[in-house]
């Protein structure tokens, strides 16, 4: 069985202390709930949609509009912001323009109340591979990646992020933390990047049409060491930086703490799948091409299990784990910083897929 994954709860620093997860439905938010409540703190929720069984206060605010953001938080008054969304857009342009904003117009609409303390940034290791745009060119730095690596060369959404909270946190005399994490899995549905749940669909239409589980991706992937972020430790993780002095304005690569080979994973996973596992060939099999027209299956899957997401692309977001199991180069991350800081969490990858599973099959999100 897997192992328990995570460091007990962190119970509010203070008894003041609040907390307001931007971003409470995806997967981060979701997990940062979760330990947020464990621990004691009053937690609100922001989101455009309330989240159907969440013991936060739900927050009903557009991220891209300012007028909606003032009226939702008039009355907010966090110690401890944790911000855990982003805004895919067209163009790496478009993406500096609404994400950054969201970013400083959050923290401007936080500051007539002077009440925040700290704010925790998640991102991404796109830091050091470079936007979708420009993703793995040029010279990147060396693996593991050290979180004092120079910026690259080219506009990166997440240093205009960075740059909007260090501004925001200076004027209001807040401290910081940026997180950033590897591929995350975690409990969410309708989130567009999930290879977590999307492997489990890939495997329930597979075993549904008697067809093999193929690992899409490349061969660099499949032979190549790499490692992954669970969203409990990456919660974990952002509340001890927001209530640990020694991780005070510092930026954190955020994994689990192994390393694997997908060879090794994927037969592991067909099995907890029940699914015959089929490895890299020639070249990759994208999931965009292997499950196309594939909406008919899951609709009958939907109805024959009782599942409760009869929408297939909110399930699974074949694009991104094409994009992360196709990369054709080495991504590991160095978690020297944080352990010298104290933070101990570890997970073992295995574990949280497994986890994930269970969690998903209770849930009638995959069939049991």
């Amino acid at each position: 069985m897997p192992s328990a994954p995570h460091q007990p709860a962190t119970p509010p620093p203070s008894p003041d202390a609040s907390a307001l997860v931007v971003g409470a439905s995806g997967i981060t938010g979701t997990a940062l709930v979760d330990r947020l409540t464990a621990g004691g703190w009053e937690v609100s929720g922001l989101s455009r949609r309330r989240v159907p069984g969440s013991p936060a206060r739900h927050v009903a605010a557009d991220l891209r509009s300012v007028a909606s953001l003032a009226d939702a938080l008039r009355e907010v008054r966090p110690t401890h912001v944790f911000f855990c969304a982003w805004s895919r857009q067209q163009t790496e342009a478009e993406n500096i323009v609404v994400n950054r904003a969201m970013v400083a117009d959050l923290l401007a609409a936080l500051a007539p109340g002077r009440s925040v303390r700290h704010v925790a940034l998640v991102t991404g290791l796109k830091h050091y591979l470079g936007p979708f745009e420009a993703y793995g060119q040029g010279d990147l730095p060396d693996t593991p990646f050290l979180e004092d690596a120079q910026r690259l060369p080219v506009p990166n959404f997440y240093y205009d992020q960075e740059d909007a909270l260090w501004s925001a946190a200076a004027e209001q005399g807040a401290t910081w933390s940026v997180h950033r994490s590897h591929t995350v899995i975690g409990h969410a549905v309708g989130n567009a990047m999930n290879m977590g749940l999307t492997l489990a669909v890939q495997a329930a239409i597979c075993r549904a049409t008697g067809r093999p589980f193929v690992f899409p991706g490349s061969r660099t992937q499949w032979d190549g060491l790499v490692d992954m972020t669970d969203a409990g430790l990456l919660a974990d993780h952002m509340v001890w930086a927001a209530t640990s002095p020694a991780a005070a304005d510092q930026a954190f690569n955020v994994v689990n703490g192994d390393v694997f080979r997908w060879r090794r994973m994927w037969p592991r996973l067909a099995a907890a799948l029940e699914v015959e596992p089929e490895g890299f060939s020639d070249a990759p099999r994208p999931l965009e091409q292997q499950m196309a027209g594939s909406e008919p299956v899951w609709a009958r899957l939907v109805a024959e299990h009782g599942l409760v997401e009869p929408d297939l692309s909110r399930v699974a977001s074949w694009w991104h784990t094409d994009s992360d199991l196709g990369r054709d180069i080495e991504v590991l991350a160095d978690m020297s910083r944080s352990r010298l800081a104290g933070f101990t969490g570890y997970v073992r990858t295995e574990d949280a897929f497994l986890r994930l599973f269970d969690r998903y099959r209770a849930d009638h999100v995959i069939p049991g």
